[in-house]
């Protein structure tokens, strides 16, 4: 498949999203602590303290996300929550720290890389309340009504299928239950070159949708009280020594300046909703 043209068919799309992603976690792997290079800062920007990164296990955190959507809401001893797209599990061990032994986490993640590292990475720190289930996002395997909050930290913006993901996350929710998620949405359509891109799709951007179509999708899907509870500029949280951002400016040969100008475009924002 090639890097640089994005197919359109969402069954291609998720292979290509597959494989991006069991490139990061075999990269993460491979290095000292199964910990990629600028993880720890990538995630003081998102808004992690210091507590949380002790907290998790070593190789959790890849510094993938852009937010943290466990601060969003205040999750609840004894809640059932899941976590769309968990990668190695960093946000799903912080969410069973906050709901404790009566409650329970749920990972749903495609990759079998990071399903392989996350449930490691469980045994090793001990979470006996935490669990990671291979599935599609847009196919939860979950039975109706049995959740009480969902996270989910920049995934939905990769999957080609952003209305089947809010409309699962509906059906899975329990009445009442909280949507709690931090994602990507553009200020303005993308350029093209950009769009087709596989490198823009996997670094988060090229999936985005513009910030009002990704709402709408949202509120189609049944949820109340949508609504932004804060944001920043991606520019502000992603740094520009990030791999994932040097490799995409070797691509399309691209300044620093026109990078910055790119991710003005760009902005994370962290979401609540309720059912």
């Amino acid at each position: 498949m090639s890097w640089d043209k994005r197919p359109e068919d969402a069954g291609e799309m998720r292979e290509m999203v597959r494989e991006g992603y069991t490139n990061l976690a075999e990269r993460a792997s491979s290095c000292c602590g199964g910990t990629l290079p600028h993880a720890g800062e990538t995630a003081r920007r998102l808004g992690y303290s210091e507590a949380e990164l002790e907290a998790a296990p070593e190789g959790a955190n890849l510094g993938l996300g852009c937010g943290n959507p466990t601060a969003i809401d205040s999750l609840r001893p004894g809640e059932v929550v899941v976590d769309l797209g968990s990668g190695a599990g960093f946000d799903a061990f912080l969410a069973a720290r906050q709901v404790g032994p009566t409650g329970r986490v749920i990972g749903v993640d495609m990759t079998d890389a990071m399903l392989d590292k996350a449930r490691e990475n469980a045994r090793k720190g001990g979470y006996a309340n935490v669990e990671f289930r291979k599935g599609y996002i847009e196919q939860l395997p979950l039975e109706n009504e049995s959740v009480d909050v969902i996270l989910s930290n920049c995934v939905i913006n990769l999957s080609p299928e952003k209305d089947k993901v809010y409309r699962d996350a509906y059906r899975v929710l329990r009445p009442g239950g909280r949507l709690m998620v931090s994602d990507v949405v553009l200020e303005r359509p993308l350029p093209s070159e950009i769009l087709q891109s596989v490198g823009a799709y996997i670094g988060c951007v090229g999936g985005a949708s513009v910030r009002g179509e990704y709402m709408q999708t949202i509120e189609k899907a049944g949820f109340r009280e949508v609504r932004i509870e804060r944001e920043t500029g991606f520019g502000n949280v992603i740094s520009l020594d990030d791999p994932l951002v040097c490799d995409a400016m070797d691509r399309f040969g691209l300044t620093t300046d026109q990078v910055k100008d790119l991710l003005g475009v760009v902005t994370s924002v962290h979401i609540f909703a309720l059912k």
